[in-house]
């Protein structure tokens, strides 16, 4: 196989990987990047746990993977990352019916919405992709612990260039709301949560990794006006002159490779991009991971506010 990069798919990271016996459970599992993540493991013998917040459309995930996949062993659950009392009940739901989950891939995400705020009274962006994720992992963390493979993969974007994390007001209570500056906080959080985890779970034998797929389009921006998106292409062009889109299984590519490549095993609390450990980089607009977002006092202090807030506890 050539090196891995920017245009691996999901299939050319995992062509050598047996994943049979492991169990594999996705949030946002019922499209885009998910849904190609379940694919792609379920293709290499694994069983996947697909979640989402709408059933209907998880069953149309699962019935996709089928039509190419017939013999792919998927089930689904409800999991609603606004929702703190739904993710309390999707943990323990999970911890009646799964033996153990060998990879968590904490892949969903919304970006860009209009201010709003989830049903515990969170800014919608860092309460989804952030809180909601904190504590869904917490509730997983005894199936996590009685796995094989112990790995989180946390799902983050080089959206986290916009703005570093922001715990004095992290819910838009005392300024003006800007919905890239959120993504921006969220996104960061992602990999300051990762950081946390490996800080505070490799000990365990659990390590985490936080991923940026790279520019696809896909649902995830849903939210976004003509505008925001002539917007958000002008940045990124006039940044980076090579900018192109990936495909969907490249775009899920690197969530595949965090989870799975041999070379990282045991080295967690770090930032992927392109099938690669990104470098440190407080520069660059085309890649790498700010300082920021590895910063360990900065985690530590996003732990216990996440603490505090969810009233989730990783014992």
């Amino acid at each position: 196989m050539s090196a891995l990069g920017w245009s691996s798919t999901t299939d050319e990271v995992l062509a050598e990987r047996d994943l049979t016996g492991l169990t594999v459970f996705i949030t946002g599992a019922n499209s885009g990047l998910g849904q190609e993540t379940a694919r792609a493991m379920a293709a290499k013998g694994a069983h996947v746990v697909m979640a989402g917040r709408d059933q209907a459309k998880l069953d149309a995930a699962v019935a996709a993977i089928r039509a190419s996949l017939p013999e792919a062993s998927l089930e689904t659950i409800i999991c609603d990352l606004g929702n703190l009392a739904q993710l309390r009940a999707c943990g323990a739901e999970a911890r009646a019916r799964l033996a153990k989950i060998d990879l968590l891939i904490n892949n969903a995400g919304v970006m860009a919405p209009p201010l709003s705020r989830t049903a515990d009274g969170f800014e919608m962006q860092l309460g989804t992709n952030h809180f909601g994720h904190f504590a869904l992992t917490a509730e997983l963390l005894p199936l996590i612990e009685a796995g094989s493979a112990k790995r989180i993969v946390n799902l983050s974007s080089r959206g986290h260039h916009f703005a570093p994390v922001n715990l004095e007001d992290p819910h838009y209570e005392a300024r003006a709301y800007d919905p890239w500056e959120s993504y921006g906080h969220s996104k960061t959080a992602n990999i300051l949560f990762t950081v946390g985890l490996e800080a505070r779970l490799a000990g365990r034998g659990i390590h985490a990794y936080a991923v940026h797929p790279g520019g696809i389009q896909t649902n995830l921006g849903r939210h976004m006006t003509e505008e925001m998106i002539a917007a958000l292409m002008a940045r990124v062009t006039s940044s980076d002159s090579g900018f192109a889109w990936k495909t969907i299984p490249q775009g899920a590519a690197t969530s595949c490779w965090a989870a799975t490549a041999p070379e990282i095993e045991g080295k967690g609390g770090v930032y992927c991009e392109d099938c690669h450990v990104a470098e440190v980089d407080d520069v660059s607009s085309t890649g790498g991971v700010r300082s920021y977002a590895l910063d360990p006092a900065t985690a530590d202090k996003l732990w216990a506010l996440s603490e505090e807030l969810t009233g989730a506890r990783y014992a």
